[in-house]
């Protein structure tokens, strides 16, 4: 098992590989601009076919947990993912549930290690995303109805576009380049769709085990951007938290009546409750072990697919 502040530095930073030392880390030189989601510019079918597989198989459509399935809006939504290592491990599952309960076109172009400013047009030479797939460029290029943003919020020096500030160093500092990247990354959206602008759904984050406060201050945030351009927060994160406080971290919680009826999702049925995170990772939730390279969950994981809900109740929310 990892240490944990050797996952609050890693993981916490968004890296994928071996633990370093946390207070060599934001001096390490930056890694070369990870590779976007496999669905990257690849715009979904409004009905696509079910992949194939026997049930129970991780890639598999799952029914429903109501018998009936809740009305389509009339005309789908086009919807744009981006985000960081959180958004890539949940993009196949929020794709399959956009699909199948909005007949939404959709396309997702996370990276993994990124926040708000590798996505801000005018980084390139310093951001972890390229000019293409900043957030401007594919508003202007897919047109999308829905821009959905997920960021934990990297705060340990990882990024260069940060410039180097960190909430361990300055949290006031933090928070208000934090702000004002939310801000420029609003106003970026917005000029690149034109009259029609997309309308954007800030993805609240789940409770964080190593700066517990830094992530409520995050929410808040997100919240307030939100209603200051008149967007909407998707609050996932209180989907991966216990019911009686939306910030304290749990590695497990009870299993829901879909969990129980699906094989795989309550993971420890015995005692009706089912994990979130891994042991040695208490970020993501993803169960199959992190790797080099960042690519969507391969396993069926509890934590992404009541996250994945969450957003999708939201975006279908405004679809109606």
């Amino acid at each position: 098992m990892r240490k944990p502040w050797c996952v609050g530095v890693v993981l916490g930073a968004l890296l994928l590989g071996g633990c370093a030392d946390p207070a060599s880390a934001p001096q390490e030189p930056a890694p070369a601009a990870p590779r976007a989601s496999a669905t990257t510019h690849q715009r979904a079918p409004a009905s696509p076919a079910p992949p194939a597989g026997k049930p129970g198989e991780p890639g598999r459509p799952e029914k429903p947990e109501k018998p009936e399935k809740p009305e389509k809006p009339e005309k789908p939504p086009r919807v744009l993912y981006l985000g960081d290592s959180l958004a890539m491990e949940n993009q196949e599952v929020l794709g399959r549930e956009l699909r199948e309960q909005l007949g939404a076109e959709y396309t997702g172009a996370p990276y993994s290690g990124t926040t708000l400013c590798d996505y801000l047009e005018g980084t390139s030479e310093r951001s972890l995303v390229p000019a293409a797939d900043k957030a401007a460029a594919l508003v202007r290029r897919l047109r999308p109805d829905v821009v959905v943003l997920q960021f934990w919020g990297n705060s340990w020096g990882y990024t260069p576009c940060m410039d180097g500030i960190t909430h361990d160093g300055s949290p006031a500092r933090y928070f208000t380049r934090y702000a004002a990247d939310a801000r420029r990354l609003t106003e970026q959206i917005t000029a690149a769709r034109g009259p029609r602008r997309p309308r954007i759904v800030w993805v609240s984050q789940g409770p964080d085990p190593i700066t517990p406060d830094r992530i409520r201050r995050v929410n808040a945030l997100y919240a307030r951007q939100a209603a200051a351009s008149g967007d909407l927060v998707a609050d996932a994160g209180k989907a991966v938290s216990p019911a009686g406080d939306r910030y304290a971290w749990t590695r497990y919680l009870p299993c829901t009546a879909y969990e129980r009826a699906h094989p795989g999702y309550c993971t420890e049925p015995s005692r009706d409750r089912t994990a979130l995170h891994r042991d040695d990772d208490h970020l993501h939730f993803c169960l199959a072990p992190t790797t080099s390279r960042p690519k969507p969950c391969p396993v069926r994981s509890p934590g992404i697919l009541r996250m994945a809900r969450a957003v999708t109740k939201t975006v279908r929310q405004w679809a109606r």
